[in-house]
């Protein structure tokens, strides 16, 4: 079900579960500022999640409340995970839904990551 972004932090998400150890992951990277691990449902042969440590619904929320720290360790954790998984080189997508219209499923800020093949359009053309 999509996300209103509009409503308060939900503690009770799958990802805040994850970052308190009570729902296990596939760890991919993990820092003080982010948390990185595969999809459970890849939409590509490489489909890793990063996730913030803090308790963040969306971009929005994340650019207004976060510390600049916060913002430069997720940012960074990011570009630290694609060069771990070697796809820097021959590219990689970063994608993240924010609100009902995108389709944000998680009410917690969290960038995909996807590569090991051609990605095509951005978009889907309809």
């Amino acid at each position: 079900m999509p996300v209103d972004t509009r409503q308060p932090y939900d503690d009770g998400n799958i990802f805040a579960r994850i970052l308190r150890g009570e729902i296990p992951c596939s760890k991919v990277y993990e820092d003080d500022w982010a948390l990185a691990f595969n999809d459970i449902n890849p939409q590509a042969p490489t489909h890793v999640l990063v996730i913030p440590k803090g308790p963040y619904v969306c971009w929005d929320d994340f650019a207004e409340k976060a510390s600049a720290e916060e913002i430069a360790g997720f940012v960074r954790a990011i570009g630290t995970v694609a060069r771990q998984l070697g796809i820097e080189g021959p590219g990689y997508r970063i994608l993240s839904n924010c609100g009902l219209d995108s389709h944000q499923e998680v009410p917690h800020l969290h960038a995909h990551l996807f590569a090991g093949r051609k990605l095509g359009h951005m978009l889907v053309q309809q």
